[in-house]
């Protein structure tokens, strides 16, 4: 009986912790990570449950014999729709609606269930968003085609990039480079005119908001080591964006 019962803590434990890995992997702030694990513990007969969540790994632990366990997070990416699907199941244990093994089975399709949006769509997303930012920047139409043009190619640069070499800063590099020798490019044929407003719009959707946001969210709510490592990432972001486009004026 006492093995019946460790063996279903194990279990609750995994759930938790797969919920928690999908979030955050998704872009959740730590703090509702650590709520969400704590509910579903809660409404699955584990009432005291602990867990500490960095961007790099989650530790939970229970009041019992049990140890606490590590999971490492190795990939992230933005992706909220998961973070609201996973946040669904815990409400759904919470009130009674589903069993243990319905949350496993749901939370399991969750992760392996593509990216929301198929890359091509981000990108034309990205272009419209490039454009729209120009204007709201104060550019003319007459430069709106070259920011959506220079907008989609610096999102579709950082993904080839990032598949190519696994260094995050290299990838927003290589895409703010690109993004600001385009710009010139277009310029240079008289197909763009004001070379600063292109680039200003076209970086946009390379920008970091969302870390920025959890980092403070996650400061704000006293998670100090998620809140400076999400801050520090964010910098090194705006830094690469930064670097690139520098570099183009240099030459040029």
């Amino acid at each position: 009986m006492e093995e019946k019962i460790d063996h279903l803590t194990y279990e609750i434990i995994e759930i938790c912790l797969l919920a928690g890995k999908i979030m955050l992997q998704s872009g959740a702030e730590t703090s509702r990570v650590e709520d969400t694990m704590t509910r579903i513990a809660a409404a699955l007969g584990i009432p005291r449950s602990h867990s500490y969540v960095t961007p790099t790994g989650i530790i939970f632990s229970t009041d019992g014999a049990e140890p606490a366990k590590l999971i490492r997070i190795t990939e992230r990416t933005t992706d909220l729709h998961k973070v609201a699907e996973v946040n669904s199941v815990s409400r759904n244990l919470s009130n009674g609606d589903i069993t243990m093994s319905e949350a496993r089975l749901l939370l399991r399709e969750i992760e392996a269930h593509p990216h929301t949006y198929p890359i091509w769509f981000q990108i034309v997303a990205a272009s419209i968003a490039s454009g729209c930012f120009l204007i709201m920047f104060q550019g003319g139409w007459f430069d709106f085609i070259p920011a959506m043009l220079c907008g989609g190619l610096g999102l579709a640069a950082v993904i080839f990039f990032q598949r190519l070499v696994a260094v995050k800063f290299f990838a927003e590099f290589s895409a703010a480079f690109l993004v600001g020798l385009f710009a010139f490019f277009f310029t240079e044929i008289s197909i763009g005119y004001q070379v600063d407003k292109i680039i200003i719009g076209s970086v946009m959707p390379l920008v970091p908001g969302l870390l920025i946001t959890n980092a403070v969210r996650d400061l704000m709510s006293g998670h100090l080591v998620s809140g400076l490592s999400k801050g520090a990432e964010a910098f090194l972001t705006a830094f690469a964006i930064g670097t690139g486009i520098a570099l183009v004026f240099i030459l040029f």
